[in-house]
């Protein structure tokens, strides 16, 4: 069901809004979402299944409402074998006193209910990926360590019920938006719903060129280091082409992908200042973006600071780039590919000033200009359903 508006929305006043989110544990390019978000709107109390305050300085200057899952100690690391109760507690938030509820979600926010009358917009990060395009990545590593067998259990045993449920709920909302293309394409996909892109911001005021020449003596990639990221042939391919690559990041998979590694890749752990990464895109020849993205923010960081960037032509990250101007696409998640794209590379030169100009599409003043306006003008209408 999509609820409609009730007559007379688009002659209100100043519309009362709030935020929902998943889970409010970390901090990354989903939070600085939800920072933006609160710029626009500081009014706006955001409401999540799981609030781990002492993880997230970043939220203490938001209203922060959250559910009875803040109670059980593994929910805000081990979320993933909670599906029924993440769906229980989104459903059972009251939002009648709202014009109009935001979800931020690659999951289960999407999924309250609001009465007629009341606008829910979601920005839809991608559809539940534990249960549609990464279905089959998270079950050869759901990552909750000894709670891993349990995850694929549960996940296997009540598959069909997940998807049945994720999709009804996805029909809640009255209007979608979509971080990039290949989301969008993932929400007609698995949701039949159109969705409008408004990009994710990017943090380009700070991430900027470098006042000194920059050292350009090793190639970057910052990800975390989990299965899907597609990190071990990307490392592959540095071992054989004997160059220097810094990798910046923490996750499970570390362990293993260190054991492929040359003596020319080196780790550096995630917990990084903004500072320090900055630092680090500057003088790197180019950011390396092995992946296929919902939308791959730290491609338009590293083109801030002036570096260009090496990308697997799929997902958002190649949405980012201009092949040619400010980085280079390859075709096949394979040594041989990026091998060929690193070595065309080192024979061709990138402006800095390119790279720092197309960043600028994505910085966080467009994000909020259209992120207002679009939200404003779908509640003005009153025809959103």
């Amino acid at each position: 069901m999509i609820f409609m508006n009730m007559p007379g929305n688009k002659n209100k006043g100043r519309p009362k809004i709030a935020l929902v989110y998943d889970r409010v544990v970390k901090f990354g390019g989903a939070e600085r979402i939800l920072l933006a978000l609160n710029r626009l709107w500081p009014d706006a109390p955001l409401y999540t299944a799981v609030y781990n305050n002492r993880k997230v300085p970043w939220a203490k200057k938001i209203e922060v409402k959250t559910s009875f899952l803040k109670y059980l100690p593994i929910a805000d690391r081990y979320q993933e074998i909670l599906p029924f109760l993440t769906p229980y507690v989104f459903e059972n938030f009251n939002f009648d006193d709202f014009d109009i509820v935001i979800s931020v979600t690659s999951s289960d926010a999407k999924s309250i209910v609001t009465k007629p009358g009341t606008l829910h917009i979601c920005y839809c990060l991608t559809p539940t990926r534990y249960l549609w395009s990464g279905y089959e990545e998270y079950l050869k590593e759901p990552g909750v360590g000894l709670f891993n067998p349990l995850a694929r259990l549960i996940l296997k045993t009540f598959l069909p019920h997940l998807r049945h449920w994720d999709y009804l709920s996805s029909a809640r909302v009255d209007q979608y938006l979509s971080i990039s293309q290949t989301v969008q394409k993932r929400i007609w996909h698995y949701y039949k719903r159109k969705a409008q892109i408004i990009y994710p911001p990017a943090a380009t005021h700070f991430f900027r060129l470098s006042k000194n020449k920059p050292t350009l003596d090793y190639y970057l990639i910052v990800s975390r280091l989990v299965p899907y990221k597609s990190l071990d042939y990307a490392i592959k391919a540095i071992n054989r082409l004997k160059t220097n690559l810094i990798i910046i990041g923490s996750g499970i998979d570390r362990g293993r992908l260190r054991s492929l590694a040359g003596p020319t890749v080196k780790f550096i752990e995630g917990n990084l200042t903004d500072r320090k990464l900055c630092w680090y895109y500057q003088n790197c020849r180019s950011l390396i973006f092995p992946g296929e993205e919902d939308f791959g923010l730290t491609a338009v960081e590293a083109q801030a600071c002036g570096r260009p960037v090496i990308a697997l032509n799929k997902g958002g990250a190649a949405e980012s780039i201009r092949p040619g101007l400010t980085g280079l696409l390859y075709e096949h998640k394979s040594e041989e590919s990026l091998i060929d794209t690193i070595n065309k590379f080192e024979k061709m030169n990138f402006e800095p000033h390119d790279c720092r100009e197309n960043s600028l599409k994505f910085a966080e003043g467009i994000f909020e200009k259209r992120m207002k306006e679009t939200i404003l003008n779908f509640w003005k209408e009153g025809n959103w359903a």
